[in-house]
């Protein structure tokens, strides 16, 4: 293990060396060396060897057969199109997950300068502030704080947001019909509250979405911020050529 490393784990170390080399030197459904190689290459002991396959096992980086080994999964699998999908729900049954949202507030606010703009109504108009930890498998994947205009959504409740899917009950509730989900995104570090309810280390890498989403009228009926452990994410944009 390289020097640089010394603070982190061993096994969290051999984690980052793996998935590098999985990325980039291994293609979908190749065979990984045995624990009793991996031991002997990067002379770590069984057990710190078990943890760090146990670790990418539940990042999706790998998989095991019985009486045949541990194998690369296929990550493409994995990536999320932004161009398309804009519903965590969905995106999480295309992976073949078990999506699960838990909602930790719910609240009216008073729209101040910043949220007035992005959702472009006046100041001190009332919004819905809606925080939520979307689950996958029951592993903490994003932490969402939402904010919609009270005036679309008059009679939302905690008792309606667990009944269905946020965008399914824009629709089938209030006939909001989404034309299309604006989406940013950008990596920093999480800290703090966020950090333990997304069950990682302070200072972990993480991606934030900034997402703004439209009705056929062109009105903002969403903004939402959210934070996704960048471990669990992948992204892939399809860019296309329009010729003049």
């Amino acid at each position: 293990m390289k020097d640089t490393y010394k603070k982190q784990p061993l096994y969290d170390q051999l984690v980052d060396v793996l998935r590098e080399k999985i990325e980039t030197e291994m293609g979908p459904n190749t065979m990984l060396p045995s624990e009793r190689e991996l031991v002997e290459h990067y002379g770590l002991s069984r057990t710190t060897v078990r943890l760090a396959l146990q670790e990418l096992e539940k990042m999706g980086y790998i998989y095991r057969q019985h009486g045949k080994g541990t194998f690369v999964s296929d990550l493409s699998k994995k990536t999320t199109n932004l161009s398309g999908a804009y519903s965590f729900t969905d995106q999480m049954k295309a992976l073949g997950k078990i999506p699960e949202t838990k909602i930790l507030e719910f609240e009216k606010i008073e729209a101040n300068k910043y949220f007035a703009n992005q959702l472009n109504v006046s100041l001190g108009e009332p919004l819905y502030k809606l925080k939520r930890l979307r689950l996958a498998d029951d592993q903490p994947m994003m932490l969402e704080r939402s904010y919609l205009p009270v005036k679309i959504f008059l009679s939302m409740d905690v008792q309606q947001l667990e009944s269905k899917p946020l965008y399914t009950l824009f629709e089938e509730n209030y006939e909001q019909i989404i034309r299309v989900a604006d989406e940013e995104f950008y990596a920093s570090l999480v800290t703090g509250r966020d950090a333990e309810i997304l069950a990682l280390m302070e200072s972990s890498p993480v991606l934030h979405l900034v997402r703004k989403t439209y009705n056929i009228k062109n009105e903002i009926i969403e903004f939402t911020r959210s934070v996704a452990r960048a471990d669990q994410f992948r992204y892939r944009i399809s860019h296309v050529r329009i010729n003049d």
